[in-house]
């Protein structure tokens, strides 16, 4: 019965094996092309848009955090559309009005927060 799990074994060895290769020649290929020299390009801001700061309890603006509330929105609502899409077949007609009133909420609320300015950068 053990012999049935050599494959497995062998196969996390095999992997295991070729993780800790793979680590320790970048490790060794970083030395010899002496890759790690901090620079001024790799201090410079990357994809936050604002450069580093010091103090984690600093402020900054506030639209950083509605882009982010409005991606979560977003890809939530791709979240619940999926099964739905998925099972559109056995639902009925119940289902796909359950579906559009959900729809037109998030219509209404992406609406509002364009009214409002929240996705115009300044």
């Amino acid at each position: 019965m053990l012999s049935q799990y050599l494959p497995i074994l062998v196969f996390l060895i095999v992997a295991a094996v070729i993780a800790v290769v793979a680590i320790v020649m970048g490790k060794i290929i970083g030395k010899i092309l002496r890759v790690n020299r901090p620079g001024s390009e790799k201090a410079s801001p990357y994809e936050c848009g604002f450069p580093e700061f010091d103090d984690a309890r600093s402020r900054f603006d506030i639209k950083f955090y509605l882009v982010a509330i409005l991606f979560i929105v977003f890809d939530l609502e791709v979240a619940f559309l999926f099964p739905f899409a998925i099972a559109m077949r056995g639902l009925g007609p119940h289902a796909l009005c359950s579906v559009v009133v959900f729809l037109i909420l998030l219509a209404i609320g992406f609406i509002y927060e364009w009214k409002k300015g929240a996705l115009e950068w300044e």
